[in-house]
């Protein structure tokens, strides 16, 4: 059973910051690309940004510089720091991992976080 678990989305104001983890447990191989998500109210969900496991990053256009995706191979942690935040980015916050979860399979299963809320007010 792979699990991930977000944490630290909280509320704050336009301006501040904030650093989302995510830790990857459970039994397997090998985790691939992980990623972050987001689903604003009322939307649908959306990427965010992306790391592969040589550390290539890929963002979505609205980050602006303002988001920095990265990953500790050796706790299985992905992190997202938000910086200058703005009221648009209030969304939950979901998490993303592609798992090989054993030596017989040879394709990663998507995995999924519940979400970490962020609340950014004017």
């Amino acid at each position: 059973q792979v699990q991930l678990v977000e944490s630290g989305g909280d509320t704050v104001q336009a301006g501040e910051s904030l650093r989302l983890s995510c830790t990857v447990s459970g039994t397997f191989v090998t985790i691939g690309t992980m990623g972050w998500y987001r689903k604003p109210p009322g939307k649908y969900r959306e990427f965010v940004a992306s790391i592969k496991t040589d550390g290539a990053t890929n963002y979505a256009d609205f980050v602006k510089g303002r988001f920095i995706i990265s990953r500790d191979n050796d706790k299985n942690i992905v992190s997202l720091q938000l910086n200058a935040l703005e009221p648009e980015d209030t969304a939950t916050y979901f998490c993303n991992a592609e798992v090989r979860v054993n030596v017989y399979m040879d394709y990663e299963v998507d995995y999924w976080g519940r979400g970490t809320p962020v609340t950014v007010s004017s």
